[in-house]
């Protein structure tokens, strides 16, 4: 492995390592740019999904139709079960991966060894594709509800329990935030990830 002046540095797959200096991939104040950003996209996206996943759980209304007395739930769509699902994956494991990059900023830390690289890069891409899946299913749902399906003879239901409806909506525009979160997380586990083999070719004979 060769090294340069300012800590320059090549990972063989096994050791971290951080590139600074002229001969590195990534200057310091880029590093804590990345930081940063990355520690702001992961508490956003784990405070997104836990407002969405919040809101469903909470959101009800009755109402009562010639004596019968009705109560609308957020379980009674199985799509909006999906979502809260998803949400509460994605909060979950935003959060435990929020207190690994603030334990890295805190600590001062370097990048990422090549197999850990590739355990983030992975999972953040999984996560962002099942919180993604369940709003478009979500969306699909919330759509029937609010204009039905004449095709399907599905009637509209939203103007029955609008209050559940707003609050379900709310729901699933706070996911697709958080969604939007975690695309551009992926995109910097992205970044993390084949920066190390930037510089690799030459340096790891």
């Amino acid at each position: 492995m060769s090294q340069g002046g300012g800590g320059d540095g090549v990972s063989p797959g096994n050791v971290p390592v951080c590139y600074y200096g002229a001969g590195g991939r990534v200057s310091a104040s880029m590093e804590r740019r990345v930081r940063a950003a990355e520690v702001f996209l992961r508490c956003a996206a784990c405070g997104l999904a836990v407002l969405a996943a919040a809101l469903l759980g909470a959101d009800r209304q009755s109402r009562t139709f010639f004596s019968i007395h009705k109560v609308a739930r957020y379980t009674d769509m199985q799509s909006l079960v999906i979502l809260v699902i998803a949400s509460g994956m994605v909060a979950c494991y935003s959060l435990l991966q929020s207190a690994r990059c603030l334990v890295s900023v805190v600590r001062g830390g370097i990048l990422l060894s090549r197999p850990l690289a590739w355990a983030i890069f992975s999972c953040d891409q999984v996560m962002a594709y099942i919180i993604i899946g369940a709003v478009a299913v979500a969306m699909e749902a919330a759509l029937i509800g609010k204009y039905g399906q004449a095709e399907f003879q599905w009637m509209k239901t939203c103007h029955l329990y609008q209050r559940f409806c707003t609050q379900a909506g709310g729901a699933v525009a706070c996911a697709i935030a958080a969604s939007a979160n975690m695309v551009g997380i992926s995109l910097l586990s992205a970044f993390n990830l084949f920066r190390l083999y930037g510089h690799g070719k030459g340096g790891s004979k």
